[in-house]
């Protein structure tokens, strides 16, 4: 099985969703012990801001592309390839003004392909990376589930959720800490409920996930 662990947080040792995206890899290896893991740190590694230059040869557009549309198709090949080789993806995810990381954003642009991730269909959009299993590390300085109110501002999970669904996606998982901005307390008791998050999501999820590779 195929592992692919992907960090987005700019804090570097200070990130809690990396502090996350380890527990979780490393839970999901102690249960299933074969699982090859291989590693993408979008602070370090990131794609360019998707430009008309990485648009180009996904119009269908073959001949007379530019080095700039060369160079950039091949950094989407690249990840694009390395996300459909993956039967699990652990991302963390920080909060960063109301929506996810740019440098996660322009990841997930990379990997919007027809004909790779999704096709349309006359039926509509269908995802094609499917019986892939995603979870995510979801950590927000402030809390944002509980409310109608703050439900309404949080542009992170659920714009996380709509776009692996799009890819085919249905078994995305959440381990959330929240409120990690509003003391030591708080943090405390995020991390504790992040904790017990990783040992359900990464028991579930290994579980459907060899069904769906056997």
């Amino acid at each position: 099985m195929q592992l692919l662990h992907i960090d987005s947080s700019i804090t570097g040792d200070q990130s809690v969703s990396r502090q996350l995206t380890r527990n979780i890899v490393d839970a999901w290896v102690a249960a299933h012990p074969d699982t090859q893991v291989s590693r993408l740190d979008l602070l370090t590694d990131a794609p360019a801001h998707f430009t008309a230059d990485a648009m180009a040869p996904r119009t269908g557009q073959t001949d007379g592309l530019s080095e700039a549309q060369v160079r950039e198709n091949a950094v989407s090949e690249r990840l694009v390839s390395q996300f459909l080789a993956s039967d699990v993806i652990v991302v963390g995810a920080p909060f960063y003004n109301f929506t996810i990381p740019t440098q996660l954003k322009a990841w997930l642009d990379r990997l919007a392909q027809p004909g790779r991730t999704f096709q349309y269909t006359a039926n509509g959009p269908e995802g094609l990376a499917t019986g892939k299993t995603v979870i995510v590390a979801s950590t927000r300085g402030g809390v944002y589930s509980t409310s109608e109110q703050g439900q309404a501002m949080e542009h992170q999970e659920s714009y996380l959720k709509v776009i692996f669904g799009f890819f085919g996606i249905t078994d995305v998982r959440f381990v959330r800490a929240e409120g990690i901005g509003m003391g030591p307390e708080a943090k405390a008791k995020a991390l504790a409920s992040a904790a017990l998050d990783i040992g359900v999501v990464t028991t579930v999820a290994r579980e459907e996930t060899l069904a769906a590779v056997a």
